[in-house]
């Protein structure tokens, strides 16, 4: 069995993605649906989630741009706001800066698309584990195409715990992912002195840092489902 960690989402995926963007989209996407919001709606585009939205329609709208909500939405990117609310019965339709790109990027290929923070990371590492057959590869959103320390840091703590589980072969990036957490502090450490953990601080988002930096508190594993969606849209359910 193969692992593989890519810095950047990019390349051929055979077999497992894991998604992550702990700063804040995969993050905030396991709280949705801990707060029992019955799908997650990942879109292309802004422009595709606001037209989804329709008089009556099951939908809200969460998303951000250089940290920020995007006009029109009805939240940002925060899992400490998605915490505060009730999402039973309704679809959330997310569009961030990175994390749901990253999302379409593994769609292409991969055969089972999950999304993992380190809230769920123990709760991923086992769905992805017990999925593959070939190879499981661990996807770093990373910040506007720059690589981001936390979302490395959070693959190395996934690829220690896969690494637990059975005898797999890895890639240098799984390397550097295992070197980063080894020497990176606990998780609050290396979230808040990343470059994008500053950024949110600066914004006044430092909660959100804080919550993102929780370690296998939840058991939500945002999973793709495949079947009818919107066009440009990706639809996670828990898996």
């Amino acid at each position: 069995m193969r692992l593989r960690v890519d810095l950047l989402p990019h390349g051929n995926y055979p077999d497992v993605v894991v998604i992550i963007d702990v700063l804040r989209a995969t993050t905030t996407a396991v709280t949705y649906l801990e707060r029992g919001a019955d799908a997650l709606l990942l879109t292309a585009t802004p422009e595709i989630a606001l037209n989804l939205r329709t008089e009556g329609s099951p939908y809200l709208l969460g998303g951000e741009r250089g940290g920020l909500p995007i006009p029109g939405f009805d939240f940002g990117n925060s899992p400490v706001e998605a915490a505060g609310q009730n999402f039973t019965g309704k679809t959330v339709v997310m569009n961030t800066t990175n994390g749901t790109g990253a999302a379409h990027t593994a769609a292409q290929s991969g055969k089972h698309i999950f999304l993992a923070a380190l809230t769920n990371a123990h709760a991923a590492a086992r769905r992805a584990r017990a999925a593959a057959t070939e190879e499981i590869a661990i996807v770093c959103a990373g910040t506007d195409e720059h690589v981001g320390l936390e979302d490395v840091y959070a693959a190395g703590v996934l690829a220690e715990y896969l690494l637990a589980m059975g005898e797999f072969s890895i890639d240098d990036g799984a390397r550097i992912a295992l070197t980063v957490r080894r020497n990176g502090g606990n998780p609050l450490e290396a979230l808040g002195s990343s470059g994008h953990g500053q950024h949110l601080m600066r914004l006044g988002l430092g909660e959100d840092v804080r919550a993102a930096a929780g370690l296998s508190t939840s058991t939500i594993v945002p999973t793709l489902t495949h079947g009818d969606t919107p066009d440009g849209t990706l639809k996670f359910t828990v898996g």
